[in-house]
């Protein structure tokens, strides 16, 4: 695949970029390590300094970066500009909290005691150079929510973008280099998936954050785990909207069209499989399918725009193979099914609702990356259950009901990363993110994902005399 941006709105390729050869990218690891083996000594203070001068540059800059996104991978340009938003935000919460989310521990004296110390204690210390492989849809936010903790915590950070939004990339680096970090704490590697190997191999880089496909994480999990290396992987998901019986119905179905297509639909955690109990089925996907129909798709610039391209015309021939697989074996489709008409060159799909799901369709079990919803009927809550966990994937899962015995129900049995109830799944800094089964492992924000790359060290004191 080209290094390249390519307008999804038009099809036209704007701009090429060369990947980097060997010897700039021996330098770049070169630059990477020593520059780790200074920064990890960096208090926290001037850690949080310099991620603080980044937000404001990032606010300053929400207006221009958001249209470079909006013309690299087709994100309706309001969600571009809250993109970069939301990641200025995390970007605080980070240089606010990481010194108390990684204070030394101190066991109780009684097991200090009981163990022949005078003393212990937990630090945690910084890996080094960390390699991050990310995604298109979300190409600042991905980022960012691995450097910020990555850096507050003494890391310096590698990124290999998607090869499809280059300008955004190189942006990311930029924008750390005017906040003032040293040379090589963060840097962009423009390379194709080829050269990932051989930089996740090399000794200087201590580990590996990928979020994207499960054969590109299963690639990178397979190196890693060759070379005794940390991963934390986040490979997308099929995630349930539950909406059972005792739901608010007008404020399930206005959120659901939300949940289904942020971002064009092109989300791991975007709402794709809708499971209604059959007392509200049909009031549900009224309004559900008239709100989804009534959507403006068009040019991503325009700030009314819904629902833009999708980022590649390979993306969007996925979504078509998946719905007419799903036609041809029973499903109904209730509203879209195809390209809106003056698509023209841009890679656009309508707003669409399949129902009359069997397991048989490739889209019951296949991620579709678009925006497609899928709607189930169940009849009670233990179908709802089953059919919720009846994928191979497991990143989060949205319920709505005013029952509590539902809401521990599901909590307790649903297989995912997250339980939202009464809304829908969204990452914040101050939340744990992350899945199970074929959806990853590791987390990313909050305490624990800052923690995924530290050295967890136990510091024991012998008793004196």
């Amino acid at each position: 695949m080209p290094i390249a941006t390519v307008n999804p709105a038009t099809g036209e390729t704007l701009k090429t970029f060369d990947p980097l050869g060997p010897e700039e990218i021996e330098r770049r690891l070169a630059t990477a390590y020593d520059t780790s083996r200074a920064y990890r000594t960096t208090s926290f203070e001037e850690r949080a300094r310099l991620l603080g001068r980044a937000a404001d540059l990032l606010d300053q800059d929400a207006p221009d970066i958001g249209r470079t996104i909006t013309t690299e991978m087709g994100k309706p340009v309001a969600q571009a500009r809250a993109e970069a938003a939301k990641c200025a935000k995390a970007m605080r919460w980070y240089a606010e909290h990481a010194g108390e989310l990684l204070a030394d521990e101190h066991p109780s004296e009684a097991d200090v005691k009981d163990s022949g110390a005078s003393s212990a204690r937990v630090v945690f210390r910084p890996l080094g150079v960390v390699l991050a492989v990310m995604p298109w849809n979300f190409p600042l936010w991905q980022v960012v929510r691995f450097a910020a903790p990555a850096l507050m915590a003494g890391n310096v950070g590698l990124l290999k973008h998607s090869s499809n939004v280059p300008q955004t990339a190189l942006y990311l680096e930029d924008l750390f280099r005017r906040a003032g970090f040293p040379e090589g704490c963060f840097q962009t590697l423009l390379i194709g998936s080829g050269a990932i190997e051989s930089v996740l191999r090399d000794p200087r880089v201590a580990a590996a954050t990928l979020t994207g496909s499960e054969p590109a994480g299963r690639s990178v999990a397979s190196i890693a785990g060759d070379e005794v290396k940390k991963t934390v992987l986040e490979l997308g998901g099929s995630d349930p909207f539950v909406v059972m019986d005792s739901a608010d119905i007008v404020n399930a179905a206005k959120t659901a069209v939300t949940a289904r297509v942020q971002n064009t639909g092109q989300s791991c955690i975007a709402a794709k499989r809708f499971i209604v109990h059959t007392d509200v089925y049909d009031a549900f996907t009224e309004r559900f399918t008239s709100a989804m129909r009534a959507l403006t798709v068009g040019d991503p610039m325009d700030e009314d725009t819904d629902v833009g391209p999708l980022s590649s015309e390979q993306g969007r021939s996925d979504l078509e193979e998946l719905v007419d697989d799903a036609v041809s074996r029973g499903a109904q489709v209730l509203c879209g099914g195809g390209r809106p008409d003056g698509a023209g060159a841009g890679w656009f799909y309508e707003p669409t609702v399949l129902a009359g799901i069997t397991p048989e369709m490739r889209v019951h079990r296949e991620e579709t990356f678009g925006p497609v919803a899928t709607l189930y009927r169940v009849a009670s809550l233990d179908e709802a259950v089953a059919v919720a966990n009846d994928t191979p994937f497991g990143l989060s899962s949205n319920v709505w009901t005013r029952d509590e015995d539902d809401i521990e129900r599901f909590v307790r049995d649903l297989e995912a990363g997250g339980v939202y109830i009464n809304g829908m799944t969204a990452s914040h800094p101050a939340f744990p993110f992350g899945g199970v089964k074929r959806s990853g492992y590791g987390r990313e924000l909050a305490g624990h994902g800052i923690r995924e790359f530290c050295n967890i060290t136990t510091v024991w004191h012998g008793a004196q005399d």
